[in-house]
């Protein structure tokens, strides 16, 4: 259950933390050479008061040309989805690269709390910072490439892992005035739905697991379930939790230091989401089968969500939730630094080029 929490979505485990100067970093200048016209230029922009720090890849003579902001998976992972519970995975820097061979410019950040961002003004009240505060800063950060003299404000694109397939959604269902229209979508490996309701099937899926193997018995089961039934069903009625810890390793989940950011992003309904995404937008959707995150038969809801959209429903298979070919999905390989796998470059390079 740690286990499934640290990869699922360490904002919820790490979120006081903060950021720290021994976070592993992969920024550097990833061999753009001077031929290629491309360069990584250090930015920074604001968002209600956070200062945001970024890096955006873009050709030297700044023509207008399609852009691309990128955002990374849960919690704290930066720019280039460097986590700090499994290390410099760099996936997000590859996938800038790629986007940079393919002629689209880009965007990536880091995000409250990892980076060279940090919790700003929120680092004596981290409690506060909850879904709506990621939601803002890629509001912010949308706009910001929009601004830019190399963006061609009609060929704005966005692509996001993981929890960050949300925001990414939201910002081309934002009915803000003046938001900037997202041009397509790349959604990979996305949350499936609302966030206790994945927690609730992971828990029966640990019980039956462990009920098999004769770790827990059928009454330790049911006990862990209802305990954790009981708590979801209070932190939605009201947003406070039940006295005590949670069983099993639970309380890592949904304790009250991360209650306010649980509420919020349990709020978000990725299904409705996807509904409300505007008919004809190109959508490039990920699954793995061997992605306990987002296997195929979990994404299938969301795919279905998004049938009035051109969508491009892409199958994996052994490609770990970093978008590497691992089958195992294994945590401790995430950062080996390997290529994206081609089963994702592949229709990906086929979905820029329609």
């Amino acid at each position: 259950m740690k286990a499934f929490a640290a990869a699922l979505l360490s904002l919820l485990m790490v979120l006081a933390v903060g950021c720290s100067a021994e976070e592993p970093s992969m920024e550097q200048t990833n061999g753009s050479a001077p031929e290629t016209g491309w360069t990584d230029d250090e930015v920074t922009f604001d968002s209600d008061g956070l200062t945001i720090h970024g890096t955006y890849r873009h050709l030297a003579d700044d023509q207008p040309g399609p852009a691309a902001l990128l955002i990374s998976e849960s919690g704290q992972t930066d720019r280039n989805g460097d986590n700090v519970v499994a290390g410099p995975v760099g996936n997000m820097r590859q996938l800038a690269e790629y986007l940079s061979d393919h002629g689209i410019a880009s965007l990536r950040y880091d995000k409250i709390g990892t980076g060279d961002t940090g919790l700003g003004p929120y680092a004596d009240r981290p409690r506060d910072v909850g879904a709506a505060v990621y939601t803002a800063g890629a509001k912010a950060a949308v706009r910001f490439l929009t601004e830019q003299a190399g963006t061609d404000k009609a060929r704005v694109s966005v692509y996001a892992l993981g929890e960050g397939t949300t925001h990414a959604m939201a910002l081309a269902t934002s009915t803000d005035p003046g938001a900037p229209l997202v041009h397509s979508l790349v959604l990979l490996q996305p949350l499936t739905g609302r966030y206790l309701d994945l927690i609730t099937n992971r828990v029966r899926a640990d019980n039956a697991a462990q009920l098999k193997a004769g770790s827990k018995t059928q009454e330790e089961a049911d006990s862990v379930l209802a305990a954790w039934l009981h708590a979801v069903e209070q932190v939605r009625k009201d947003g406070t939790l039940p006295p005590g810890q949670l069983p099993d390793g639970l309380s890592a989940i949904l304790n009250p230091g991360n209650v306010k950011a649980v509420v919020e992003q349990d709020a978000i309904d990725p299904l409705a989401l996807a509904a409300s995404v505007p008919a004809g937008t190109p959508v490039l959707l990920t699954c793995s089968d061997s992605d306990g995150q987002a296997n195929c038969a979990d994404v299938a809801p969301l795919a279905a969500a998004l049938e009035h959209t051109r969508l491009t429903l892409v199958k994996l298979k052994g490609v770990n939730h970093v978008l590497r070919d691992d089958p195992s999905d294994n945590v401790a390989n995430y950062a080996k630094q390997d290529p994206l796998s081609a089963q994702l470059t592949e229709p990906l390079g086929r979905f820029i080029a329609e």
